[in-house]
């Protein structure tokens, strides 16, 4: 794997560096996986993570609930 200098603010580093040991991953793997999630992004990624926020969310419609009939109800 080809090797790529970046430049990074010191303070930026040393927070990387410590989120990455928090994860048990290193700030090399973390910049690496950030960025093949930024780049090689599919078109309908953003649907798949709609879906598992809306299922992190465990919430209800507290709203009226509807039926199709209801709708051509006029």
């Amino acid at each position: 794997m080809p090797n790529v200098t970046i430049s990074l603010d010191q303070e930026l580093i040393k927070k990387g560096r410590s989120y990455a040991q928090k994860h048990r991953t290193t700030l090399n793997a973390l910049i690496r996986e950030q960025l093949k999630k930024t780049v090689m992004k599919q078109n309908d990624d953003w649907l798949e993570e709609m879906f598992s926020l809306m299922d992190k969310l465990k919430a209800r419609s507290k709203g009226p609930r509807w039926k199709r009939e209801d709708i051509y109800d006029v």
